[in-house]
């Protein structure tokens, strides 16, 4: 295992983080609480230290089997993540969002769950239209003072609203985003126009979701339905990962894994990792293969003609992710 400082938070973790969102049983495709438990703690075992979840994922579920699964280890070993944001109870309007109630009952919710008096790191899910930005920072200023969140990062929104967000807390003098959580993948890059530059010059740990397209960087194009999270994965039908030149990047990975002998998840994420302005995308898996495989992704070189003839083919495409 490789591991990095995540952004200028002086923390450290894994190259690789382990995404929750397989666990529960919110979809077919997920994993009980027994499965899950096996995969984290192969995870530990390959030198991963890092895992992100969020309360929406099973509604909960997710963090529940996570807080479980980590008990038995050594808890300052570990760095936990997880988010805020999405509606966990349609009864109650103020369960989602980011206004100070929201946060203050869901992290008490979440803290809960994982069994942890202090989450790692706690992220707003998505931009919150409906509250003040230094309300929300005020309220997550105030969870990092009395010691139940060390750090706070958030996830995809345009870059003028992270510019914002960042400009806010400076001039408040309130707690600022370490990290940004955002769509981008070899497939979808749309993020190299401006949220990635602003992070680059702000110093924010990257910790991309999606790094394999939701699996459409895995294999070959006309196999995307060949498994069960492909036919009936709601939100691929959302991406644009095959339009413009996707298709074409797609074969171009595939021919780069033939040579080099390995599959093409370990390709499409090597392309991930060699990019500087990323600490460690957050992989899920629901196969214990599959996340050994995406371990050994560190040790493959691509060269800069490498990178190129997999870039080469890509056109602009719709934003995803977070509109």
């Amino acid at each position: 295992m490789e591991y990095t400082t995540l952004g200028s938070t002086g923390m450290t973790v894994s190259r690789i983080c382990l995404g929750c969102m397989s666990f529960g049983t919110e979809r077919e495709w997920m994993l009980d609480p027994e499965e899950s438990k096996a995969l984290i703690d192969r995870a530990i075992d390959l030198g991963i230290n890092f895992f992100d979840t969020a309360n929406v994922y099973s509604t909960g579920e997710s963090e529940e089997i996570l807080g479980d699964a980590l008990a038995g280890y050594d808890r300052d070993s570990q760095v936990v993540a997880t988010k805020v944001f999405g509606e966990m109870d349609p009864g109650n309007p103020n369960a989602s969002g980011l206004s100070r109630k929201a946060i203050e009952q869901e992290l008490a919710a979440s803290r809960e769950r994982l069994g942890m008096d202090t989450i790692d790191l706690y992220q707003t899910h998505r931009w919150d239209y409906e509250t003040p930005i230094d309300e929300t920072l005020r309220a997550l200023d105030d969870a990092v003072r009395r010691g139940e969140v060390r750090y706070i990062g958030t996830s995809s929104m345009w870059a003028h609203q992270f510019a914002n967000a960042l400009q806010t807390s400076d001039a408040l003098d309130l707690e600022r985003f370490a990290t940004m959580q955002n769509h981008y993948n070899v497939l979808y890059r749309e993020e190299e126009r401006e949220m990635l530059p602003l992070c680059d010059k702000e110093d924010i740990g990257v910790i991309p979701w999606s790094p394999l397209a939701r699996g459409v960087a895995t294999r070959p194009h006309e196999e995307i339905e060949s498994t069960t999270r492909g036919r009936t994965d709601q939100y691929l039908e959302q991406m644009s990962y095959l339009q413009g030149g996707g298709e074409a990047i797609n074969e171009r990975i595939q021919e780069l894994a033939a040579d080099k002998g390995v599959s093409m998840a370990q390709i499409s994420l090597a392309w991930l990792l060699h990019k500087d302005w990323v600490d460690a995308p957050i992989v899920g898996t629901t196969s214990v293969e599959h996340l050994e495989d995406a371990v050994e992704a560190l040790e493959i070189d691509l060269s800069d003609s490498d990178m190129e003839y997999l870039e080469e083919p890509y056109e602009p495409l719709p934003v995803a992710g977070h509109q």
